[in-house]
């Protein structure tokens, strides 16, 4: 294995220097014209700072938004990707946490960064794309690197309501996106169709594909999502191959009967993540595509983006619950007891991984990086960090393994990891608001919020639309005049549950 991506850039880049790497509506980058963009950036960025920094990245969804954060890394750096479209205090928290000196955006951007509470450099892309590349400087930044050198920072939730800075280095990613690529069988005819935000974890697959197998990505505009027959339309005309898809980004499109007009003529793989998939949309996809691979996959952050997989080769039903699978290459997946023993085979534990894709840690944050990343109970002879997910899993005789769950009041909604206890200190700090607790109904996906105190509906929802990301948003809040104890003391969770509608 390389020791960096911009091994795999230089190399793709010279094997295919006139064939498209990124597309979208507006604009089109060959791989030839997206390494030299990288070059110009980087050279800018190493003159004002220094190998091994973060560089904050704001920019949209468009074609030099990769070539900004390749840009970053050709610099020595890393980035850590923000969305400008999120509310200016989440990003304020996110600027807190990963402090950087520098945030490059684009022009489309820049007002929002400089409403920001930061005292660094903005740096505007289009201003520098034209920078004359310097060769001397960008080898000696890369040479700098090695393959555990960090690669980016993507923020999740965090429980006490300050976003976690999960750490990526170049080796856990070219591991990760070898191994998706080969269960894909992904090569340089492909066509990914780009869903995911471009700063979030299931992004890499759509970026780094490509510059590993001189693919091809199209990035498809976040509104189509809302008109099926415009975004099948738009996957036929891309000539669409392959899906790198949220389970929510599947599910929709069969939600709203885009079936019902047409189909996507070219796709022959798609692969699911974030969430559990709901059957009943997949048997549309099976019914209409039966000649696509189906990949279902799971996976933390803190383990590369997906760390097992589940090729969906039987026809699903309605009330059909996939497995999640077997481990990816080069990660170990087991599962532990309570008290750290081996979990029976069928019986239910705690799925952990251990390999060389497990996260540098949480940038920032060594307390809550030792109390997550810690030895493998199972091995007292040699330094082997594991992740304990926080996931239930069990595992079948020919060692597949089936999701059962969280064991916390950590939940995935809408393809996000979200921490119950960051909803409920967002609300604690609304006037108004005395006591609260935070639920999720899965079946029906909404989060909920129960509350005493003064504050309305409408004073918390305009507070959460100000301050937290929209898929952070409660959709139903409830006002009691005390929320149910157990004798412990502690909220009766429980009795809560059964206002669920």
């Amino acid at each position: 294995m390389e020791k960096s991506v911009l091994c795999r850039l230089n190399s793709v880049s010279e094997k295919y220097p006139g064939k498209t790497a990124f597309r979208d509506t507006e604009n089109s980058l060959t791989f030839g014209e997206f390494n030299e963009l990288t070059r110009s950036v980087g050279t800018y960025l190493s003159g004002i700072v220094s190998p091994g920094s973060p560089v904050a990245v704001m920019s949209g969804r468009h074609v030099y938004t990769p070539a900004c954060f390749l840009g970053a890394v050709r610099a020595g750096c890393f980035y850590a990707p923000m969305d400008g479209d999120m509310p200016v205090a989440r990003l304020n928290q996110i600027l807190g946490v990963i402090k950087a000196g520098v945030m490059l955006v684009d022009r489309a951007h820049l007002e929002t960064a400089e409403s920001l509470d930061f005292d660094g450099t903005i740096v505007v892309t289009e201003d520098i794309i034209n920078t004359p590349a310097d060769d001397e400087l960008l080898k000696s930044r890369e040479d700098g690197i090695v393959c555990t050198s960090p690669l980016y920072v993507i923020f999740t939730s965090g429980s006490t309501g300050v976003p976690k800075g999960v750490i990526t280095s170049h080796q856990s990613l070219m591991t990760y996106i070898d191994s998706v690529g080969k269960v894909l069988s992904i090569d340089d005819t492909d066509v990914l169709g780009n869903q995911s935000p471009l700063d979030y974890i299931a992004a890499v697959r759509d970026i780094y594909l490509p510059l590993s197998f001189g693919a091809s990505t199209f990035i498809i505009p976040k509104n189509e999502f809302a008109v099926p027959a415009q975004l099948f339309d738009t996957l036929n005309r891309e000539r669409i191959t392959t899906l790198c898809w949220s389970v929510a980004g599947v599910e929709l499109p069969a939600k709203l009967g885009a079936f019902d007009v047409s189909k996507p003529e070219y796709l022959k793989k798609l692969c699911f993540s974030g969430s559990v998939m709901p059957c009943k949309y997949l048997k549309l996809w099976q019914e209409n595509l039966p000649d696509v691979l189906y990949v279902n996959q799971y996976g933390p952050t803190e383990a590369t983006a997906s760390c097992t997989y589940y090729v969906v080769d039987e026809k699903v039903d309605d009330d059909t619950v996939l497995p999640i699978g077997k481990p990816y290459d080069n990660y170990r997946v087991f599962l532990l007891n309570e008290d750290n023993t081996p979990t029976e085979q069928g019986k239910i534990g705690e799925i952990c991984v251990s390999g060389p894709i497990l996260a540098l840690g949480y940038y920032g944050n060594a307390e809550y990086t030792q109390k997550s990343f810690v030895q493998n109970p199972l091995n007292p002879n040699y330094r082997e960090l594991i992740y304990k997910t926080g996931d239930l899993g069990s595992m079948d005789p020919d060692g597949t393994l089936r999701f059962h769950g969280r064991k916390d009041r950590q939940i995935k909604h809408l393809g996000h990891r979200i921490e119950l206890g960051e909803i409920e200190e967002a609300a604690k700090k609304i006037e108004g608001v005395l006591d609260c607790c935070s639920l999720y109904n899965k079946p029906k996906e909404h989060l909920y919020l129960f509350y005493t105190g003064s504050a309305t509906s409408k004073d918390i929802v305009i507070s959460f639309r100000k301050n937290m990301p929209a898929f952070m948003v409660p959709r139903k809040l409830v006002n009691l005049d005390k929320l149910p104890t157990l004798p412990n003391g502690k909220i009766d969770m429980q009795t809560l549950k059964s206002y669920f509608k």
